[in-house]
């Protein structure tokens, strides 16, 4: 997971062409079902806490970002006719980089040579296709681009549960979980939910990765 790609970020900051990168997650899901019926119908379920207020307003951002990878597995979004209730949630952690390193915060260069005192050349933002790479300044020289010890690193977890009607019974639960220093949830999120769904309704036992390509968005003419 916590993996950086040098060479993908080398050129796209230093050639300014658009590429893609791999949303990585970690998968593990659990089913009593067989099989689905062909566009077998669900409504969305929400918790006291996700019905009201700014709990309301985000939780029907996640159920949007879901829907898309939902109709892929084989599930028609019906609230006045379901088969399945579905549950959706996320999480959203900021921690340190585990690139942190406190002799990149000046001198000339740290490890190996640079290209001039201070810092050398700078580049902001890295890569900005879907939010970029966050916030802060990378130096390319020596080992290559290192994120500043000050950069954000984004834990996510997406969860999916799926009820049978009439009974309420839980018969698939799946959660996928990414990490890295990209900062866009909004486009990542979504190719979590697809991951996490992944096999449906016999997914693999026990943990699993799958790497799913996110396209970038194209830089502006």
């Amino acid at each position: 997971m916590r993996r950086w790609f040098l060479a993908v970020l080398a050129l796209a900051t230093l050639s300014g062409c658009a590429t893609s990168w791999v949303v990585d997650s970690n998968v593990q899901s659990f089913s009593r079902l067989s099989t689905v019926p062909p566009g077998a119908t669900y409504r969305f379920e929400r918790l006291p806490s996700q019905q009201a207020g700014a709990g309301d307003a985000a939780q029907r951002q996640l159920e949007a970002m879901a829907a898309p990878a939902l109709e892929r597995a084989g599930l028609k979004l019906d609230e006045a006719a379901p088969r399945y209730t579905v549950l959706v949630g996320a999480r959203v952690t900021t921690t340190l980089s585990p690139w942190a390193d406190p002799w990149l915060r000046g001198g000339w260069g740290g490890w190996g040579p640079g290209w001039g005192p201070g810092w050398g050349p700078r580049f902001h933002g890295g890569y900005a296709g879907y939010g970029g790479w966050g916030p802060g300044y990378y130096r390319y020289g020596g080992f290559g681009p290192m994120p500043l010890a000050d950069n954000p690193w984004y834990d996510r977890e997406v969860s999916v549960v799926l009820r049978e009607l009439p009974s309420n019974t839980v018969v698939y639960e799946t959660r996928a979980q990414n990490d890295g220093p990209y900062t866009s949830s909004a486009a990542i999120l979504p190719v979590m939910f697809d991951a996490a769904l992944q096999g449906f309704p016999n997914p693999p036992q026990g943990v699993r990765r799958v790497d799913i390509p996110l396209a970038p968005r194209q830089p502006q003419p």
